[in-house]
């Protein structure tokens, strides 16, 4: 089940949208003003956010430019605003597609469709000649598969996701194992490790770098 973040101030409009949503199938949670929808955009994981830019405490653009330097969720903007700037705003802002106000639910549901499709087709995460195929959670470099835990996998989608950006050993723990989690983060360490013992004897170059004093990240390929 797809799970959608809405961020929408107007009660009226988020009642409709939890009606419709959730009539076709997706799970939803709603938040009502900027900040709030912020921090529930950082601290979980969406397959999509629905982003009012007129809110309150902050503008749906400010929200949008904090989820993107963390997150590569998709997000499609809802406005009242017609005014050819504002959607070009949004769009250089990172956001996937824009919808004006009022709209039909129907072209909403099928802007949404089209995000998820693109997502199905993008579900193979890709650095050189390793793959990670999420939809069979499965690892391949050149071809050999490769034996991952778990938790492995987990960490390995997390950091491919999140390529270019660099996550605290903090951000990975509450990501990949939970708020419920309470370890110590060394785990993380032990983890990569593992992972790069698996990974490094088959590619030419180190996938997973540290980032001393705060975590790790994995950068694209020049």
């Amino acid at each position: 089940m797809n799970k959608i973040l809405l961020i929408e101030d107007d009660e009226a409009i988020a009642r409709y949208l939890e009606l419709e949503l959730k009539h076709e199938g997706y799970a939803l949670v709603i938040q009502d003003n900027g900040k709030s929808g912020l921090d529930c955009a950082l601290e979980e994981d969406y397959d999509l956010i629905l982003l009012d830019i007129l809110l309150p405490e902050m503008s749906g653009l400010e929200v949008l430019r904090k989820i993107r330097k963390e997150k590569n969720t998709p997000i499609i903007m809802l406005t009242s605003k017609g005014e050819v700037s504002d959607k070009v705003a949004g769009l250089d802002s990172g956001a996937n597609d824009y919808i004006a106000k009022p709209f039909f639910m129907e072209e909403l549901l099928a802007r949404i469709r089209v995000v998820f499709r693109k997502d199905e087709t993008d579900n193979i995460l890709q650095y050189g000649e390793l793959q990670l195929h999420v939809s069979s959670r499965t690892v391949t470099i050149a071809g050999e598969e490769i034996q991952l835990t778990k938790r492995e996998y987990d960490l390995l989608v997390y950091l491919l996701k999140n390529k270019n950006i660099v996550l605290s050993r903090e951000k990975i723990i509450e990501s990949v194992w939970g708020y419920d989690f309470y370890d110590n983060t060394n785990v993380v360490d032990v983890y990569i490790k593992s992972i790069r013992q698996k990974l490094e004897p088959l590619m030419p170059e180190r996938m997973i770098q540290t980032v001393r004093g705060i975590g790790y990240v994995i950068k694209d390929k020049i």
